[in-house]
């Protein structure tokens, strides 16, 4: 052959030139192009729910809609991530299938090309051709308008749920989500914004019930623990679905060391060196995609968030790890910033990002607070990078330091001060956990230092005893008992067991301190001299009087050298001082009347150093008049005895505990005066109060019971 040869070639086709002769033989083999889901008909889940617990109103919801001849209607399940929407929908779609003759179309909507290849796939289950559905995957006719047209035009009625639709603007800007009577659209979410879903119906989800959570764990392993071990165990996971769900999926499936109950949650304690998010990801089956693993179906909803131009959620979700996940008063979110991660003017933005999808929530009440989940917090702590932990908890600590007041007043507290308990324990376990160095931990026990004494000074000992005691069993992990900020711990624990009646267990606290202050901080040392003083009160209530007195004098004494006669610390001391006038065994001192006789001047130079109407002075005229009728005076007493109560009914409540003392005080001088009558009006008050403040059986309630007999008795029978 000769010559040129024209030639084009279309599609798969291929043009060959040539000299001589050949022989082409081609086979061409065209798979068809589908990228879309193998199953319309089946819920693509993770691990199915044995059985569907709790959620009983949002499933008999559910069911009515999938009733025969409903239609028409869309519901939205929205929650946080792992709070078992995707289990209630697979229940609902079972339920519709087998029980309400309804076709189930499931679709993955996590992302624009599975959203859309599903609902291609639906169109194709409903009756759309090969050429149409060609056409809408090439762009040459709407998408979603053909599905819902073959959805409009359905034979049988259907349920179709759209599942993991965490970003919203995906369903919206491609009208893919939409309503049509022949059968009922289910959605679900973390995205909790209402104006992402207009006309639809919105069902919250959040975590289970005690005993629900309880049973989610004997399903799954029954035979791993009693059922009051579960329950100790979903209260340890917050009672999180997901997180149940793969504790027990851990337990079902251990084969050479089967766990119990008991050893999970010693494990979620971080026994033998475990992480508890670590632990959790271990119940995951294999291969699990991000949203079934704990350590990272968080950071989906904050990789959307970024995407939408919020990367400070990061930031602000890494700061709210520092706290706990009980509520959190929103007033410590003030003035919070991270540097060039979260400027203080992108706060609220972020915070807004969070509540959108559902990584936080409000708590109505008294104080506005904000509730992150325990379980949320603890993946996203072990997730931050470990260059930034130091930085991000020295600023929560800062935070919430300036939510506490420096010197806290004594009787009731701001109720914002109050909600701050679990969460500077939580800051000191984190500051630990992270080891972000010393610094940040001196700054996370401050803050626990300053609630202890706010708490303690509004009169809830019980709860000051337990906080101290809490902080120093974290802190002496990583700091000597004689360090000064565990000493001071050690004596907040010494204070309320003494005001709480535990005269021996305050005593022998404040011993081991005293000798510890001498030994590292020496004799003259504030910390020394603080013990000195806290150690004679005790000992007064043990008629150890003599050692108390010489204690007493000793700070009162350090105090005047060191601070002069009329500062705030050694008023104190003074005040000490003279309270050992009153004591029933002070005839053995040879100085009584001495220190009797500095009561008017103690009240004068407290009057001077905070004015009359303060506790400090009113302190001072309670002690006095104590003293005073202790000694069979009680027509000097009265009036002084008057003016404390007077003062502190205009500061404090009823049942405060030094206006209770006042009150004491002045029914013993009435009674002693033969005001008879009287005297029971305050004792029958002083009963009441001292048993609903410290309980039947605490010595001061019990004497308190004796005084009111003896004035009833000297009333006479009518009384």
């Amino acid at each position: 052959m000769s010559g040129t040869n024209d030639a084009r070639a279309d599609g798969y086709g291929r043009v060959y030139q040539a000299s001589g002769d050949q022989h082409i033989v081609e086979h061409h083999h065209h798979a068809p192009e589908w990228a879309g889901p193998d199953s319309v008909r089946h819920p693509a889940v993770g691990r199915a729910p044995v059985v569907l617990r709790d959620r009983v109103g949002e499933m008999d919801r559910l069911r009515a809609a999938v009733e025969p001849g409903v239609g028409g209607r869309a519901y939205v399940l929205h929650g946080m991530g792992g709070c078992g929407k995707t289990a209630v929908a697979y229940t609902l779609f079972r339920h519709a299938t087998r029980n309400a003759d309804r076709i189930g179309l499931w679709v993955n909507a996590s992302d624009p090309a599975s959203l859309r290849a599903g609902m291609l796939a639906v169109a194709a289950d409903r009756g759309a051709t090969d050429a149409e559905l060609t056409g809408a995957r090439s762009g040459l006719r709407p998408a979603a308008d053909l599905v819902w047209h073959y959805l409009d035009a359905s034979d049988r009625p259907w349920l179709l749920v759209l599942d993991n639709a965490d970003t919203p603007a995906v369903l919206r800007d491609g009208g893919w989500l939409r309503t049509s009577p022949s059968g009922i659209v289910v959605v679900t979410t973390r995205q909790a914004a209402a104006h992402w879903w207009s006309g639809a119906e919105l069902l919250q989800f959040g975590v289970l019930p005690r005993e629900d959570a309880a049973l989610v764990l004997q399903d799954l392993a029954p035979h791993a623990g009693s059922a009051e071990e579960a329950a100790e165990v979903a209260d340890r996971l917050g009672r999180l679905p997901l997180a149940l769900t793969l504790a027990g999926g851990f337990l079902a499936h251990q084969i050479l060391d089967p766990w119990n109950l008991a050893d999970y949650r010693l494990g979620l304690d971080g026994a033998a060196g475990h992480h508890p998010i670590e632990l959790l990801d271990r119940g995951a089956e294999a291969g699990a995609e991000s949203r079934h693993l704990l350590s990272r179906t968080w950071q989906l909803s904050l990789d959307a968030l970024t995407a939408q131009g919020l990367p400070e959620a990061t930031a602000l979700l890494r700061l709210l790890a520092c706290w706990a996940g009980d509520p959190l008063p929103l007033a410590l979110l003030a003035g919070a910033g991270l540097g060039a991660e979260l400027h203080p003017s992108r706060v609220d933005p972020a915070l807004r990002g969070l509540l959108d999808h559902s990584l936080s929530e409000l708590v109505p009440g008294r104080v506005r607070c904000l509730r992150v989940h325990g379980i949320l917090l603890d993946s996203v702590a072990q997730a931050t990078p470990a260059d930034q932990r130091e930085r991000i908890a020295s600023t929560a600590a800062r935070l919430v330091t300036a939510l506490l007041p420096e010197v806290p007043e004594r009787g009731e507290q701001d109720p914002k001060v109050t909600l701050l308990a679990p969460h500077v324990i939580a800051l000191l376990r984190r500051v630990i956990g992270w080891n972000a160095g010393p610094a940040a931990v001196a700054d996370a026990v401050d803050c626990v230092l300053r609630l202890v004494i706010a708490v303690h000074r509004s009169g809830d000992y019980a709860s000051a005893l337990t906080l101290a005691r809490e902080a120093l069993d974290i802190v002496t992990r990583v700091l000597p008992a004689d360090d000064v900020r565990a000493l001071r711990l050690r004596m907040r624990v010494g204070r309320a067991l003494f005001r709480l009646g535990r005269f021996e267990e305050s005593a022998a606290v404040y011993r081991g301190v005293l000798d510890d202050c001498e030994r590292t901080l020496g004799p003259d040392a504030p910390d020394t001299l603080e013990a000195c003083l806290r150690l004679g009160s005790p000992y007064f209530n043990l008629a150890r009087l003599e050692e108390a007195v010489v204690l007493t004098k000793r700070a009162a004494r350090g105090r005047e050298e060191a601070l002069g006669p009329s500062h705030p610390l050694t008023l104190i001391a003074r005040k000490c001082l003279l309270e050992s006038a009153a004591h029933p065994d002070a005839g053995i001192l040879p100085d009584r009347e001495e220190i009797l006789a500095t009561g008017p001047a103690v009240i004068a130079d407290c009057g001077s150093a905070t004015g009359e109407d303060h506790p400090m002075t009113l302190g001072a005229e309670l002690v006095y008049a104590f003293a005073l009728g202790a000694m069979e005076r009680p027509a000097e007493a009265l009036p002084h005895a008057r003016r404390a109560l007077g003062g502190y009914e205009r500061v404090f409540s009823p049942d405060y505990p030094l206006l209770l003392n006042a009150r004491q005080t002045l029914s013993v001088a009435l009674h002693a005066l033969g005001q008879s009558a009287e005297a029971v009006e305050q004792g029958e008050l002083l009963v009441d109060g001292r048993t609903r403040v410290l309980g039947p059986a605490h010595p001061w309630t019990v004497h308190a019971e004796g005084l009111l007999r003896r004035y009833r008795d000297a009333l006479g029978p009518a009384s």
